[in-house]
Formats: C-alpha cells, structure tokens, sequence
C-alpha cells in the first residue's frame, strides 16, 4: 500500500485496483523471510520495515492466525517514497504461527500424523519462498542469532531444484506479460541478491578498557560487530561456494552475493529484558519538557513513543571515531546501499571467474510486476493451470511432484525411516511364508500377517512405520489371494473344502480344474458311513456342503437299491408353479412374524401337552406291566374314567393344535432351510428331510432276536417293549343291569374290598408296541439307547427295559460312541432313526417328533406334517435329518468343549389315542 497506509496480505494487494498516481512508478521489490526468536514473538521481521522506514506500518506484536489455512501468508508494504516494495513471508517459522501449530498438534494426533503435517507445511512453506525467489530484486533473511543455520544449505539446494523444475511450466504463463524477453526465459527480473540480518543477543561481549587489556594496544581498525560481520560473510560464502549454491555465472544461481559489498548485517541489542526497554521508553517518551509543551512532535508520534530514543547514525562507512575506528553503518544504509543498485537500474553484477557472463536485469513499474506477480501466484501458490486434485481436499499432481523433489532434501527422518522400514520388509514376508501349506484359510493368513507384523515392527522405525505396515498387508494378501487361498465354503459337518479358490459349476457345466478359477464341487476329503431310509443298507457317503446332498440325495440313491418298493408317508414339499422359483427372504414378514408367535405358542404349551397325554397313558400301561398297582383308584371304572377322559382331552388339544401350514403352500417362494416352529407359515422346502418309512406288518419283528440290519453292535439291536392299555368293556359293566346274583369271587358294585386294582381286567386289554431309538456314527456303528445316555444291553431273549422312561425323556441328539477310536478326538454318535412297532389294535399312535441340535437361540426343527397318525400293523422307520440347516445357515455338530445336553430330541415324540 502508500506510505501512510497499512500492511496488506499478498493476494489482496494483486487482486486490488492500481493507484493510478503510482501505477507508472518503477519499484524495488525486497523480500524478508527467516526466522524469529521465542522471547520476541514473530514481530521481528516487522520491526525491521518499522525501523528502516520509520514508520509504525506493522504492529508491535503480531498475532499467529486462528485458521490454519491462513498461515504461510505474505503481508506486502509499499512506500512510495523510496519506491520500495517491502514482502514480508510469516510462517511456521515464527514464533505465533508455531505456538498455534502446536496447540493443534496436541489434540490426540498420532507420531506419524504429525510428522507428516509438520513436513506438508515445510514444503508449502518452501513454494512460498520459492515464488519470493521469482519476484523480488533483493532478499533479506532474518536469523534471532548470531550464527549461521547451516540447514539453509539444503533449503537453497532444494528450492533450485524445484525451480529449475518448474521452470518450463512458468515460461508460457508470462507470454502475454509486458515485460523483457529475459524475464519472460527466466520467470524473475533478475538473480536477486541475497542479504543476511542477525541478531547478536548478547552473544557478543566486549570487555572494558582497563579489565584483561592493556591500554597500550594499539586500536583496531573494525568494530568487534563489524569483526564478526566479516567472519560470517566468509563463512556464508564459502559454504555456498563448497555446496555449488553459488557459483561464477550467477545468471543460473537461486541467488546471488555480492563481492565487493558487505552483505551480512548484525542488529545489536542493547538490552536483553524487553520490559526494561519498554519501561524506559515509557519514562522518555511520555515526560514532556518545557521546550517540548509548545514544539510540535514531527512524524507518528505513536511510533516514536515505541522506539529507542537513541538517534540513528546515517554517517557513511568510512567515517572514523575520535579512536580512528570505523563507524558502523545503520540498518536502512546497509540495505539501500543494494536498494540504489535497483532504482537506478545498475543492476547487480556478481558474476565471478575469468570470463564472467552478464546477468539480465530489469526494473519493472508498479503496474507490470502486478501482472507479472499475478500470474506467478496462481501458478506456484495457487497451482491454477495444473489438473484437478485426485481427491477433495489432495493437492494437484504437479504440486505433489514438486513436494516429491522436496522431500530428497528436507525429510531426512522420512528417508531414512523408508530405508529402514524398506529393510525391515524381506524379514516380515519371510516370517508371513514360513511353515505355510500351499492353501489356507482366512484364520491363518490373519495368524501369519500377525507373525509378520510383528517381526516388521521389532526392525522398522520413523514416520514410514504405517506406510510400510499397509505395504505389508497388501503384500501378503495379494500372496495369498495368487493361488493359495484355501476355499472358505464349510461343510454341514464344519469342515473346510480342500480346494484353493473356485467356483462352482452351474447346471449342466462341465467340471474344469485346470480354469482359473477352477470349476470343480466342493469336497472336505472327510467321508463317513451311513445306512438308508430303512437301516437295512450301508454305503460310504461325502461330506455333504448343502442340505440336498446332506438329507435328500445320499438316501434317494440307495432308494433304488434298497427301500423303493416299501410304503412310505411322503411329506408336502414345494410345488413350483413358475420356471424359476425364488427362495424366501430371510427378512422376517407379517406371516412370518405370525408364524413365530403361534411358534412359540407351541413351543411353551406343547410340551404340557405331549407330557400330560403320553405320561398318563404310559402310567397305565405302567400299572398293567409291572408290581406297582396301587397308583390308580380302586375298580376297573375309575381306570376306564381316566383313560376315557385322557383320550377325550387329548383329542381336543390336538384340534386346537396350531399348524404351520394351515394355509395353503405358495407355489412361488421356497423356504431354503428347513421346516422349524418358527419358519413363516405357507413356505415349503424343495425337498423333505425327513423320511418315513414302513418295513412290514407288526409281526416281522421278532422281539427275541431284534432286528437284523448291518453295522448294529452285538446287543444293541432290540426294540423296548411299550404296553399300552386299551379301554375295552368288562364283565362287571355287562351284569350291571341284570338282577341276578354276582358271580362267585365278585364284589358288589359300589362296595370296597380288598381286591387289588387291574385284577378284574381281561388280558385283552393291553397293546404291546416296540419303540427304538437308533444312533449311528461316522464309521457305520449303530446301536439302540434304552434312556438318556443310556446304551442298550441286551443279554438273551430281548431287552428288559421298558420304553417308558425314554419317551417321558428328552432323547440326546448326540452321544459318545462306545466305540472309540486310538485318535484323540472323541466320536459322537448321531440319533438317525426311530423304529416303532404299532400293533393291531384299536388304538393310534402319534409321531410328532421335535429336534433342538444347539443350545438355543437355535430353532427346534420338525417335520413338514406336524402329527403323524401311523397306520396299525406295522414296522415303522422314521429317518431323522443327517444335517439340520435354517434360513440363517447351518447348525453344526457339537465341538469337543460342548454340552451334549443342549443337543435334543424333546420328550413326546410319541402319543396314543384310543379309538
């Protein structure tokens, strides 16, 4: 802005209308950036402008921005006086800006998150100093030391090449710019000269005559400041000149020093307690005087009130004390001495050896560097030109190349943590390969990349540590996905397929295991023996890995062999009425959600039900076939009552027995598991899990020698005996309304004797049927259980035990085989069948058969026909499922740390109804 105004931000400045009272006036650009001191906040490059133009442009104190996008700001200054332009860089560097940096930082951000923010602001930071590079004629770098930052080395070498980078990509933005030609070939009006201001800080110290010299040295020629001044113009030089940041053609260097002009400066501080120099100032300055009540103060008196009193000395270089020292020179001579170089268009020629070249050189005016610099924003800062971000919120491609070419010379943490990290790789793929099969599972590609990742972190170090990690994940799972992935599909038995990764062959495709994938079935390599429909043949079957192959296919196969010409009960099944029938959503549906509160209804009263009617009928039948007599009411019309009223009740809670396809069965969606009390009502599975079959009328079976059926363990294969009372009319209810005498030995009716009940009835009276519970294992052992984890043992003509207690029980779905192998894996014995044997009698029995195989939630699964009347006369097998698998998936055979009990067959899978 004109003197008498303010600072203002960079972009504000480009973006504003041109003065025309000054757009025409050629301008000296100098540019301050560097570093400021933690006692003095980030006012000290400010402080400079104040003192070379004595004027109080910024303020005392700056205060670091609230936002983080403001930060790495210009702020210009332009006094029309001189015809300077003054560019002012604020960034992390200062004090403010990484005091708030810091406070950001702090709230829970991660090692590696903050290193990677902190390089991010270095090397925006970078391109803003780069863009200072290609606009000013000179340049100040403001050091709060006395000794030179050796890492501005790096930073010089860094922003060359970039520059040097980006230089093809600048040339053709300022084309249209009315400015020189070379300008417009090296994008900046000339090499800009390089100047160094440090603060001494108390560094310096300069003893008294008369304390450790003598009077009689002879005085030196230079100040001790000037001493050191020279000591550091060396040094800078040379570490340059070593570095090759400069060199003789000064037309290709980042920037230039002169040879024959002092280019390091020292502002020398009297003080070292700002609040002691505000406090004298205070006393100086706001104590009028008498000669000064009536003088007006000449310039802001706001600015004289905060600068030293002191007057600045503006005598030339080569004035001499009274001691015949040289006079140091002040602040604004050291700079204009390089400023009058510009104005009046000399140029600085610090080209060295035996032929130097020439460097170009031009003084723009106001109007024409606004262009220039304009452009030069949108390019470098603003990257206006380059393609669009990859993601929101990225930075453009171009910028990120240039951070790449950054990056090699100012993250040196971030290289050196990459080589170590680099290294630190090879080990962790090793520990990730080792003692691996050529196929595995998803559990041990985790274990090993676990292994791996532990081995990475015991090497690697740094910033890269995640980068690298991420690295490694995908390395190992691209090993694995390339070839060795095991396929994931388990089996109904939960065993895991034996192939790597494939696909399985639709209908009518041909198996092809040399594709990639391969086309082939699954296959767990596990087989095991199982027995058909009737029992009465073996044949190995496959791990089965769905529900057809598991409870349908392996059974219609030995049909045709075996039990296809005997009577079977078929239960309903899905009947498709469209080419392609889609399976039923597992999401649950008004019907569902019906059919699962009439499902629980049944699971909470059903089994008071079943309990009542088959205990009260087996207790009669208890009575009859064995000692104990006295549990029943005297005379055989109190038993018949009880009977008659036990028949009578359970017909009725039969009828008011909910179905669960009590409406008609859809012909368009299919249930996918299998039928349990909870399923949605109308949906019927493709084909049934169960099978009922009938092996021959009641007499084939022979109780003394039980059944004749392969794989059954010597003693086992005999069905319990199940006494069954039927109510029939006595010779006592015949006589009731004749008026003759009683028989001989008989009471009257009405009167208690000393009879014991169940005497009076006829033999004729009970039903005998037979009820076995089969269990078979893998390897084709069966065998008969008389109770709850109960192996039946038969010696003889047939088993003693009655069927009573194994029906008034809940049957184990599994059990231990007595028959264990030498390995130490236990195997369980699977209930598959129940034989029972209904005889001719005017009586019916009632399959109703209920499966739990899991602890719950699991479903409880029955068949498609919830009540199954058997026809009388006849050897009866039910098959129970070989796998029970839901809509939700499969319920697995139980682990070794499982409780058996939880895995049953609930009580009253059988119930009589006297006719």
């Amino acid at each position: 802005m004109v003197g008498s105004g303010g600072p203002t931000v960079l972009r504000d400045l480009l973006g504003s209308d041109i003065d025309p009272a000054w757009k025409d006036e050629e301008v000296c650009v100098v540019g301050l950036f560097g570093k400021t001191a933690l006692a003095q906040g980030s006012w000290q490059k400010c402080s400079l402008v104040n003192s070379v133009c004595d004027r109080h442009i910024f303020p005392l104190f700056h205060r670091a921005p609230e936002r983080p996008s403001e930060r790495s700001l210009f702020q210009t200054y332009y006094e029309q006086d001189s015809r300077v332009l003054y560019v002012l860089l604020n960034g992390l560097s200062d004090t403010g800006s990484l005091l708030k940096a810091c406070e950001d930082l702090s709230r829970g951000v991660s090692h590696a998150e903050a290193h990677e923010w902190w390089k991010d602001e270095e090397k925006l930071y970078c391109m803003h100093l780069l863009y200072l590079f290609s606009v000013c004629h000179i340049l100040v770098l403001v050091h709060p030391t006395c000794c030179f930052d050796i890492t501005y080395e790096k930073l010089f070498r860094a922003l060359d090449s970039v520059r040097q980078k980006m230089l093809p990509s600048l040339k053709p933005s300022l084309k249209d710019c009315a400015v020189g030609l070379d300008w417009k070939l090296n994008a900046r009006p000339c090499p800009p000269r390089l100047l160094f201001m440090f603060q001494l800080n108390g560094a310096l110290k300069v003893e008294p005559k008369g304390q450790g010299q003598q009077t009689s040295d002879k005085p030196k020629k230079h100040s001790p400041k000037r001493r050191l001044q020279h000591a550091l113009e060396d040094q800078i030089y040379r570490i340059f000149r070593k570095s090759r940041v400069l060199t003789n053609q000064s037309i290709n260097c980042l920037f230039t020093v002169p040879a024959n002009q002092a280019f390091v400066y020292i502002v020398a501080d009297e003080d070292e307690d700002p609040v002691n120099i505000l406090l004298e100032g205070l006393r100086h300055n706001c104590t009028l005087k008498d000669t000064e009540s009536l003088v007006p103060i000449s310039g802001p008196r706001r600015y004289q009130m905060m600068r030293h009193t002191r007057q600045l000395s503006f005598t030339v270089e080569n004035n001499t004390n009274l001691s015949g020292q040289l006079v140091d020179c002040t602040l604004r001579e050291f700079l204009f001495q390089h400023v009058e170089l510009v104005l009046t268009k000399k140029g600085f020629d610090d080209s060295v050896g035996r032929n130097p070249q020439p460097s170009h050189f031009e003084l723009p005016t106001y109007q024409k560097w606004v262009s220039v610099a304009l452009k030069l924003y949108e390019i470098i800062i603003e990257n206006k030109d380059d393609d669009p971000p990859a993601f929101p919120g990225g930075f453009p491609p171009k910028l990120l190349a240039n951070m790449k070419v950054l990056e090699g010379y100012l993250d040196a943490d971030t290289k050196f943590s990459e080589n170590r990290c680099q290294k630190a790789l090879p080990m962790a793929h090793s520990a990730y390969q080792s003692n691996l099969p050529h196929n595995y599972t998803t559990t041990v590609h985790k274990n090993q990349l676990a292994q791996a990742l532990r081995v990475y972190s015991q090497h690697a170090r740094g910033p890269a540590f995640h980068k690298y990690a991420i690295v490694l994940n995908e390395d190992c799972y691209k090993f694995w996905s390339s070839g060795h992935q095991l396929c994931e599909e388990r089996s109904l038995t939960d065993q895991h397929c034996v192939h790597k990764f494939h696909l399985l062959p639709k209908s009518g495709e041909k198996i092809e295991p040399e594709r990639n994938p391969p086309i082939l079935f699954h296959n767990s390599r596990a087989r095991s023996t199982g027995s058909c429909n009737c029992g009465r043949k073996q044949a190995p079957r496959e791990d089965p890995f769905d529900i057809k192959s598991a409870n349908y296919d392996f059974y219609q196969i030995l049909e045709e062999k075996c039990c296809g010409k005997l009577d079977h009960i078929t239960f309903p099944i899905f009947q498709p009425s469209t080419p392609d029938p889609a399976p039923a959503n597992n999401e649950a549906s008004p019907a569902a959600h019906d059919g699962e509160v009439e499902g629980e209804k049944i699971k909470d009263k059903e089994p008071q039900t079943q309990g009542e009617s088959t205990s009260l009928s087996l207790a009669l039948s208890l009575g009859q076939s064995t000692d104990s007599l006295g549990t029943f009411p005297e005379g055989p019309k109190a038993g018949g009552d009880n009977t008659e009223a036990s028949g009578h009740g359970t017909d009725e809670k039969v009828e008011k027995r909910p179905s669960l396809v009590d409406r008609q069965a859809s012909t368009i969606e299919y249930l996918p598991g299998m039928v349990h009390i909870n399923s949605p009502k109308g949906l019927l599975p493709k084909c049934s899990s169960w099978a009922l079959v009938k092996l021959g009328p009641a007499k084939s079976y022979n109780f003394h020698t039980g059944l004749d059926h392969l794989g059954f363990i010597p003693g086992t294969s005999y069905l319990m005996p199940w006494d069954i009372v039927i109510r029939t009319k006595t010779e006592d209810e015949g006589d009731l309304d004749t008026n003759s005498w009683p028989a001989p030995n008989k009471s009257i009716p009405g009167k208690r004797n000393a009879v014991v009940m169940g005497r009076g009835r006829r033999r004729d009276d009970i039903a005998r049927a037979f009820v076995g519970f089969e269990y078979e294992d893998s390897r084709g052992r069966r065998f008969m259980c008389s109770g709850p984890d109960k192996i039946m043992k038969a010696i003889g003509n047939g088993p003693k035990e009655s069927a009573i207690k194994a029906l008034n029980s809940d049957m184990p779905l599994y059990m231990l085989s007595p028959s264990q192998g030498r390995g130490l894996k236990p195997h369980y014995a699977q209930l598959m069948r129940l034989f029972v044997v209904v005889p001719d009698a005017p009586v019916q029995i009632i399959l109703a058969p209920q499966v739990q195989p899991g602890p719950p939630p699991c479903p409880v699964f029955v068949p498609e026909k919830l009540d199954i009347t058997l026809p009388s006369d006849g050897l009866w097998v039910l098959r129970f499922p070989f796998s029970y698998v839901s809509e939700r998936g499969p319920c697995y055979p139980p682990k070794e740390n499982q409780q058996l009990p939880s895995y049953k067959v609930t009580k009253g899978i059988l119930r009589t109804v006297p006719q």
